[in-house]
């Protein structure tokens, strides 16, 4: 796993994660952001793209797909906590 952070971002690189491994580690992260952070999340598609997004979504979190590639994508989350 590679965490990068920068001054608002928090980068969490969940390629090649299993379900349900993937939705758990974001949640955690998404726990730990500061007030006015978001998380960045890189995801494969398939099974871990049809948990993840809806997951959090369903949290009440924010989730926006920054960039979309052929077998995996981006995704911005911002908390629904502040």
């Amino acid at each position: 796993m590679n965490n990068e952070s920068s001054l608002n971002n928090v980068y969490l690189n969940l390629r090649g994660t299993p379900c349900p491994v993937n939705f758990i580690k974001s949640s955690l992260a998404i726990e730990k952001l500061d007030f006015n952070q978001s998380l960045t999340i890189d995801l494969d598609k398939g099974e871990p793209e049809k948990m993840v997004l809806p997951g959090l979504r369903d949290a009440g979190h924010k989730v926006k797909v920054i960039l979309d590639e052929i077998d995996w994508l981006r995704i911005r989350v911002i908390s629904s906590e502040e």
